[in-house]
């Protein structure tokens, strides 16, 4: 009784989402980091409920509070022109994070299809699509990025497309040297003496060995896509003037409306920078 206790899950004949779990739930550092990144989720998706002042997105303006320290009613302080900047940062997370689903989204099925079909074809496929990346990889990122922002207009929508563009050659890159490495092993050679098709192989033998190093590529692209979205935004104004992200989410004020007993009299435009 007491040798069952020591062995593994492997040893026990269970399944593998059970090891899976039983490895994960032993991580601390795993289980630390899920829970933040599932707090900032949460926060992000309900953001309107959750936040304090969540008409402090908009054109609210209140001059007997600007300025304040952090404290109980305001956890982050205020703005130039009163609006707590706990609300309007939490608000910033939801559109940083759409910006992440929406690269990643494209990028990583765009470049994982491209490498796995360059790493089992070869050939004249392989030369086609590598010297399409490594053009692609010698243009400067910002460069490139800048020049499709400043061709489109300033909108999320375009800032995505301008990351895009780009972000799947790493993908593909990655893709294309893991794939060619097991497109050589003996099980594929004997699926394909078996008959099965090159869909087959490509998404049934080759694809699951590949989610591993997709799904850590993608984990750390995602910290990188906001650094460069944000550095986008504020070269170009790649986002919308009348979104928040994480890097924009500090007003200059409205200094045109008309001000009575610290209040501003009159709507307010909102003015990003």
């Amino acid at each position: 009784m007491a040798d069952m206790k020591m062995l593994e899950p492997t040893d026990r004949g269970l399944s593998a989402g059970y090891m899976m779990w039983y490895r994960f739930s032993r991580n601390p550092a795993a289980v630390i980091g899920s829970l933040i990144l599932l707090s900032v989720l949460v926060l992000a998706v309900f953001a309107p409920w959750l936040t304090p002042y969540p008409k402090h997105i908009g054109a609210v303006v209140d001059f007997r509070a600007r300025h304040m320290p952090p404290d109980l009613e305001h956890w982050f302080g205020t703005d130039k022109a009163g609006r707590d900047i706990f609300s309007r940062t939490i608000f910033g997370l939801r559109v940083s994070l759409l910006l992440v689903i929406g690269v990643l989204g494209i990028s990583v099925p765009v470049g994982t299809v491209l490498g796995l079909i360059a790493g089992y074809f070869g050939g004249w496929t392989e030369k086609l699509i590598s010297g399409l990346t490594n053009v692609m990889l010698a243009m400067p990122p910002l460069v490139m990025a800048l020049a499709v922002s400043n061709l489109l207009e300033p909108t999320l929508m375009n800032a995505m497309i301008a990351i895009t563009l780009l972000w799947w050659t790493w993908h593909a890159r990655l893709i294309y040297s893991v794939s060619k490495s097991i497109a050589s092993e003996d099980y594929i050679e004997a699926a394909r003496l078996a008959g099965a098709g090159p869909l087959h192989i490509l998404f049934r033998e080759i694809l699951p060995n590949c989610v591993s190093v997709i799904s850590v590529k993608t984990t750390l692209d995602a910290a990188f896509v906001i650094l460069f979205g944000a550095t986008l935004s504020f070269l170009v104004s790649a986002s919308s003037r009348r979104r928040l992200t994480l890097d924009r989410w500090s007003p200059t004020g409205a200094s045109s409306c008309r001000i009575s007993g610290g209040k501003c009299s009159a709507p307010a435009r909102p003015c990003f920078t």
